[in-house]
């Protein structure tokens, strides 16, 4: 069942630079799939329209059959805090908050509350609930960006875009951190759109999409 669908995707910006240029793109639920090319090619740019963080030139973008091109400032933020989990390179926590603060916030944003028993088997699974009481300053890097995988899990979003999510790790934690993302996406049938320069990474995915010039050069699945 399809649950991205980009059509004509532009993005130019004020300097007459291009960045995406009439990219299509079609996403099944439960899919994993790798987005790379080389730096300035228009992968987090691409993240970042269909994740509803910045706004397109031309084009749409359909996630779950609705039109978030068409959407205003404050539907894009619901559709974010609702509908979208983002894993950043450098993790986003808030210094002050606890890791269970920090897992808690978006539902705690959107006035929802909290599926306990959800939110054990993940955090179990993520080997951080011994750490619920801790600060993101007391946590190593690995530990912090599992406390993110958590945070962006917690509200059971359509999509989960993460952007170059082992980018700031080592070999062993990039690949913990790998296998707990295919976890997920296997065992919730979580979609995964995940940008790497990291070839390593790319080839655990389901799919390739490789992005050159703001356009899709190749988009081939991995056997």
């Amino acid at each position: 069942m399809e649950i991205l669908r980009v059509e004509n995707l532009r993005k130019e910006y004020n300097n007459k630079v291009i960045a995406l240029d009439g990219v299509n793109l079609k996403v099944d639920k439960g899919e994993f799939i790798a987005v790379v090319g080389p730096s300035g090619s228009g992968k987090s740019t691409l993240l970042h329209l269909i994740g509803g963080v910045d706004s397109k030139t031309d084009g749409k973008i359909y996630i779950e059959n609705s039109d978030i091109s068409t959407y205003s400032s404050k539907e894009l933020a619901l559709f974010r805090r609702r509908k979208v989990g983002l894993i950043y390179q450098f993790y986003n926590l808030i210094p002050n908050l606890t890791v269970r603060h920090n897992i808690e916030l978006p539902l705690k944003l959107d006035k929802r509350s909290i599926d306990e028993k959800f939110f054990l088997d993940i955090v179990t699974k993520l080997e951080i609930k011994n750490k619920l009481d801790s600060f993101p300053s007391e946590l190593s890097g690995g530990q912090q960006q599992r406390v993110a995988i958590a945070r962006s899990l917690i509200y059971k979003p359509a999509i989960i875009f993460a952007d170059e999510p082992t980018g700031n790790l080592d070999r062993k934690n990039s690949n913990e951190i790998v296998d707990l993302l295919k976890f997920f996406n296997r065992s919730l049938k979580q979609t995964i759109i995940l940008i790497t320069h990291d070839e390593n990474v790319a080839l655990r995915a389901d799919r390739i999409v490789t992005i050159v010039d703001g356009k899709i050069y190749k988009d081939e699945k991995n056997e």
